[in-house]
């Protein structure tokens, strides 16, 4: 594969879209203004997506599972991350992530990587807040064909807040349980008729129902939108996020079953445990309007990450459940993202077929260092301490079996895509990526180097869509994507013939299978049903008979049912409700035998209303629940269901000005939320309440 040249792909691309500029400058076309007003969504629910085909459609014309949580919604239930803004979405669920980051669950497969911020790759280990985010896409299924390498069990997309030509000032203030403050604000301004400037804040602080466990975090999203002329526009953002918080890693298991223990109780010790993490990203988007059936846009984004965490947590009890193992380490990683992203879209009719084309190109670079330091207990990797008391002795930390690497990862992609109307009732979509990719790995404490390529990697996706109404459609639709061998998050490239990340394998494949349907009920009340088969290929298994020698297997498999129904039953009564059944197995070893996959229930169910009663208040109710779950694919530690009552009260004052009061678990209940492993499991919340007052101007 020949070395890639980021900057020379990046000016190339924008060049393109300067041409074109250029052109329309020699060639005027009398256009429409692309110019840009606030199109906020009032409601619960969405009609259309720019993601899933990175064109203008309609969620009911996508052949495939797609759930939007819309700013309203986020704001009805006071959400402030991404578990909390998923919570209702069917078929998705989330891990532990060891205290320090976003781990979410997508049809079975454990992820911290599939997370995209405006359709461009935002895959580093950290909590994303909502502050700026307008809507959360969540896309199910393989998704390579768009979004590239991962995107394996799904995706998750955050739509960002831009800078419109609508003036609005928007501030909420919060407070609540655990000594929660937090405070946002939204400001846009149309400064002239070509010219708009928005900024979205942040400031958050809280402690925990965690002894020792506490929070903060703060963001500034400054973007602006330039009109250089009728048919060109010019968006750039700016954005710092930082979030300091306590590595949480729940509590340990006995006997199959997470520790009887007060759910406050921290084993380890918090104040040896600290998360930090700074993000600073710049994004630049041109967009050419060619004429009212060709456009052309170019989004490049710089991004620079930095993050530390330590955390001293417990491991297993004995065998007399009066002791828990306690170890610790450290891990700083530093990973700067350059990606650009060039789409042409083109409207086309050949005889009675219409044709939505989308051609594209993707070039990208991540440069990553990781330093890991192992911690130790008085020259002990571990110590045990009392069940009773599990807090630690004081650790040292020094480069034993950690680890320091650094590597770098290319990649250029073309994709092409073409959304066919056949006929009113039938429409095809079918797509193809192609990937280039090379990692370069270099382990520093031996000074031995990797590099893994693998070109060629083709991605299709194909969907049948049959309309018998203009309102409801029936989908089938096939899907491909692929997980290279340095890992999810780029740093597993090893040397050993059984390990994972050799690179001697051919990379993960993931194939998706999926027939569903959507039905617009009422305006603003959509129903949706997905029947699915996600397999998992390729995964590296030890050898039955050679030791020290790998087989490829297929390791993993889910199928299941999706319904979810989002929107306005009547103007007064808002609804998110959903439910899926999911059935995930893997297995280690070549003929071995199936396991469930963990943080995987069998049975979610989840309903969210909101009624107004007049046009002063407005009342919701929520509930929730999860079947029993396993921790591990050893299945030997388990999570019983449970069930969740929320709720919230509202009152609007004026135009300016609204307060609510939201109230989760409100009966109390003791559960367990999700897991990391088999001795990290994290107790439920208590009940918790949250009072907010938001102004508009």
């Amino acid at each position: 594969m020949r070395t890639l040249n980021l900057r020379h792909n990046l000016m190339l691309s924008i060049a393109v879209v300067a041409l074109g500029t250029t052109a329309a400058f020699a060639q005027p076309v009398q256009l429409a203004p692309v110019r840009v007003t606030a199109t906020p969504i009032d409601t619960y629910v969405a009609k259309r997506s720019t993601t899933a085909t990175k064109t203008d459609t309609p969620l009911i014309d996508i052949p495939q599972s797609i759930s939007v949580v819309t700013k309203k919604e986020m704001a009805d239930r006071a959400v402030s991350g991404m578990q909390d803004a998923v919570r209702y979405v069917p078929g998705v669920q989330f891990a532990q992530g060891e205290g320090n980051r976003d781990a979410a669950v997508l049809r079975g497969v454990a992820t911290t990587s599939d997370f995209f911020l405006d359709g461009v790759r935002d895959d580093v280990e950290y909590f994303r807040e909502i502050y700026n985010i307008e809507r959360v896409e969540v896309l199910k299924g393989p998704n390579a064909m768009i979004f590239g390498r991962g995107a394996t069990g799904g995706l998750i997309n955050r739509v960002t807040r831009q800078a419109n030509f609508s003036d609005g000032l928007e501030a909420r203030l919060e407070s609540g349980s655990f000594g929660l403050f937090r405070v946002t604000f939204d400001t846009n301004h149309a400064v002239s008729d070509s010219v708009a400037l928005r900024l979205t804040g942040l400031y958050h602080r809280a402690d925990s129902y965690r002894d020792g466990v506490n929070y903060e975090r703060y963001g500034l999203n400054p973007t602006a939108t330039y009109l250089l002329t009728p048919a060109t526009q010019i968006r750039v953002g700016y954005e710092h996020f930082f979030d300091r918080r306590i590595a949480d890693r729940g509590i340990s298991s006995f006997r199959g079953f997470p520790v009887q223990t007060d759910r406050s109780t921290f084993f380890g010790d918090p104040a040896q445990s600290p998360v930090r993490a700074t993000v600073n990203n710049v994004t630049l988007d041109i967009s050419h309007q060619f004429s009212d059936d060709l456009t052309i846009n170019n989004k490049t984004r710089y991004a620079d990450y930095n993050k530390f965490y330590q955390n001293v947590f417990p491991g297993a009890v004995n065998a007399a459940g009066t002791t828990v193992s306690i170890s610790a380490y450290n891990n700083a990683q530093r990973r700067k993202n350059a990606f650009n992203q060039t789409d042409l879209n083109w409207n086309l009719q050949t005889g009675s077929v219409n044709h939505t084309i989308l051609a594209g190109m993707e070039f990208g670079r991540q440069e990553t260092d990781n330093f890991r330091l192992d911690g130790s207990f008085g020259g002990l990797t571990a110590v045990n301490m009392p069940l009773s008391t599990p807090r630690s002795t004081p650790v040292t930390f020094s480069l034993t079996t950690g680890g320091t690497n650094h590597g770098v990862a290319e990649v250029m992609a073309f994709y092409a895509q073409d959304q066919i109307e056949i006929t009113p009732e039938w429409q095809l979509v079918a797509g193809i990526r192609y990937d280039d990719f090379k990692v370069n790995f270099l382990d520093r404490r031996v000074g031995q180097g990797r590099v893994w390529s693998q070109d060629g990697l083709w991605s299709p996706r194909v969907g049948l869509i049959f309309k018998p109404e203009g309102n409801m459609s029936f989908y089938a639709s096939y899907s491909l994507s692929y997980q290279p061998r340095a890992g999810a998050q780029l740093n597993s490239l090893a040397t050993g013939a059984s390990t994972a990340g050799n690179p001697a394998f051919e990379p993960e494949k993931f194939v998706n299978y999926e027939v569903g349907s959507k039905w617009d009920i009422l305006p603003d009340l959509s129903l949706t049903g997905a029947l699915f088969l996600l397999e998992r290929s390729n995964v590296v298994a030890p050898h039955p008979t050679l030791a020290g020698q790998g087989v490829l297997i297929d390791g993993q498999n889910t199928k299941g049912i999706e319904v979810g129904l989002t929107g306005n039953i009547t103007d007064q009564w808002s609804v998110v409700g959903a439910y899926s059944y999911q059935l995930g197995k893997s297995r280690a070893a070549a003929n071995g035998p199936y396991t469930y996959l963990p943080n995987l229930p069998e049975h979610t169910f989840s309903v969210w209303n909101r009624y107004d009663f007049d046009p002063s208040w407005g009342a919701a109710l929520g509930l929730i629940h999860q079947g029993t779950r396993y921790t591990t694919t050893s299945n030997t530690v388990s999570m019983n269901g449970y069930a969740r009552v929320d709720g919230a009260l509202y009152y609007t004052f004026n135009n300016n000005w609204t307060a609510q009061l939201n109230l989760e678990n409100i009966t109390d209940n003791y559960y367990y939320e999700f897991g990391h492993n088999d001795t990290n499991i994290t107790p439920s919340a208590p009940r918790t309440v949250r009072f907010s007052v938001t102004t508009n101007f």
